[in-house]
């Protein structure tokens, strides 16, 4: 489940953050550069890195100043300011001491944080992180400012397009992949505009933290991947060997992003430096057929109906669903907007006949719903259901008409040859889930 987001207050400034997880230990999470938080859930990807991370910490994300849902700002950014930003959205998500998750350009904001504030940060991890942004005599892996300023330019003019190259030098392994392409050019376009990445880019050139690392005391773990081709793994070394006791892992891969490639291997460094040991930091699993349902012009509706109106016939569906997912035996998951996600145990039959009672139901009331099932095995998170099949059936739920129940191949496949009639849709793309699915509508 998306967390919500809400904004801590610092200076003159509002900072989008989120907090999930119920863990004993808090995790801050230093975003590189730009980022919107609400975006990196619609990653499938992301969102499994992200809810992995939460199985042992409260987890804490936020959109730097400047870039994503917090403030824009005119005035030039600093380190420092960066830094008090992070620590007013630890104050606003009740933290007192929290451990720092950096990645790239986070790293630098990190090292600070770690050395002139000891007693709010428990530890540092710094994944792809660097101490410096530019060539220097002494730091040569570095880009030189004329190159920065070239691969500015070059990326201001792809910005937001899903064939931007930037993708491929962040996330070669799934560079060919179109949903992470679209997901990845929205997160730019939401995060800043080409004028405002451009001025925050710029505002990167020779920031430098290296006098700062040997004042790093709390304990450190340094992570990179060996054939990173967005940052070179001597920034990572450099760190390594320059911050007292840290500890360096490097790492098999060529991708830049954490969520993409082995990123449990990530995950599990990070959970035994925290915990001191490795519970594989899994989410709990269950095979499920899963059900979105949804009012079809829900909102149509309830402007010829008015507010009091809607309010009583949405009452009256909300009573029907949940009298048939009784009567079925299929578990309320949530309300989503207008609908409900529901999983059942077991084969998939209970759920399809589920499906055509709460259609019918709905149309005696006058509405029509649409709804979406897949079968597939889900990520238990307490009372709620996440991972790849409920996205699946997210997606399939997106696709279906009015009046229509429509599942997924899965599905299909499971109960052919029982007592249900299907017409086949043909294949489709589910938007963030890789490859093409038959899809089945079913009949009355």
């Amino acid at each position: 489940m998306t967390p919500n987001t809400r904004y801590a207050r610092s200076g003159d400034a509002s900072i989008a953050f989120q907090v999930t997880g119920e863990g004993a230990l808090d995790l801050l999470f230093l975003p590189g550069w730009i980022s919107q938080v609400e975006q990196l859930w619609e990653a499938p990807a992301t969102r499994r890195f992200l809810e992995r991370l939460a199985v042992f910490n409260r987890l804490i994300l936020f959109d730097r100043r400047g870039t994503g849902l917090s403030d824009r700002t005119l005035e030039e950014q600093t380190l420092e300011q960066d830094a008090q930003d992070a620590l007013a959205v630890l104050d606003a998500a009740g933290s007192e001491r929290a451990a720092l998750f950096t990645y790239s350009l986070g790293g630098l904001v990190g090292a600070l944080l770690a050395a002139d504030h000891p007693e709010r940060v428990g530890a540092l991890i710094m994944y792809a992180s660097l101490a410096r942004t530019s060539w220097a005599p002494d730091y040569d892996w570095a880009l030189t400012n004329e190159e920065r300023e070239e691969l500015t330019e070059r990326n201001a003019g792809e910005w937001g397009k899903t064939e931007s190259p930037v993708l491929k030098m962040l996330a070669p392994s799934m560079a060919g992949d179109p949903a992470l392409a679209e997901w990845f050019a929205r997160m730019q376009r939401l995060a800043a505009s080409p004028a405002e990445a451009k001025m925050m880019a710029k505002a990167m050139v020779d920031l430098d933290v290296r006098e700062t690392l040997p004042r790093v005391r709390v304990p450190t773990l340094v992570m990179h991947r060996n054939r990173d081709l967005a940052w070179d793994v001597r920034h990572s070394r450099y760190l390594a060997d320059n911050i007292a006791g840290a500890r360096y892992v490097e790492l098999e891969g060529i991708d830049s992003f954490p969520f993409v490639g082995d990123s449990d291997a990530i995950v599990e460094e990070i959970e035994e430096f925290l915990t001191g040991g490795r519970s594989g930091g899994e989410l709990a699993r269950g095979l499920l057929t899963v059900m979105f349902t949804d009012i079809v012009d829900a909102t149509a509706r309830a402007a010829k109906l008015g507010d009091a109106g809607w309010r009583d016939l949405l009452a009256q569906h909300d009573e029907v669903v949940r009298a048939q997912l009784a009567r079925f035996g299929g578990r309320e998951v949530k309300t989503v907007g207008d609908g409900f996600l529901a999983t059942f145990d077991g084969p998939p039959s209970r759920a399809l006949r589920c499906a055509l009672a709460i259609t019918g139901a709905a149309r005696e009331l006058g509405v029509e719903v649409r709804i979406g099932i897949h079968t597939g095995e889900c990520e238990l998170i307490g009372d709620d259901v996440g991972g790849m099949a409920v996205h699946i059936a997210s997606r399939v739920n997106g696709l279906a008409g009015p009046g229509e129940v429509l599942v997924s191949g899965t599905v299909f496949g499971t109960v052919v040859g029982g007592p249900f009639t299907f017409e086949d849709r043909g294949f489709h793309e589910l938007k963030g889930v890789p490859g093409r699915w038959p899809l089945f509508a079913l009949g009355a």
